[in-house]
């Protein structure tokens, strides 16, 4: 399952192969992770111990610009989530590479 762009999809029928729950099941059961993932990030944070650490930042409103005509718009103010992986995620990937 070594791919550069993964989809529900690809994670639901990887996690049917490998558990041999039904496809459904599989999809319920990631939707329902899914779910509570952003359940909690919306209370402004969520850490998952030994994985990492998502947080909402408020991005100011600035002016952008268009690389190709050079014309100035107005992005608006966002939330957007941060995610910091943990220290030993990241010694993981490292020890990977």
């Amino acid at each position: 399952m070594i791919r550069k762009n993964l989809t529900k999809k690809d994670i639901i029928n990887d996690l049917t192969l490998k558990t041999g729950f039904p496809f459904i099941y599989s999809k319920k059961l990631l939707s329902d992770l899914i779910e509570t993932i952003i359940q909690n990030i919306k209370s402004n944070s969520l850490i998952l111990k030994n994985i990492g650490s998502f947080k909402i930042i408020y991005k100011k409103e600035r002016i952008g610009r268009n690389p190709k005509n050079k014309q100035k718009f107005i992005i608006s103010a966002r939330k957007s989530v941060s995610f910091v992986p943990s220290k030993k995620l990241s010694n993981q990937l490292n020890e990977f590479l």
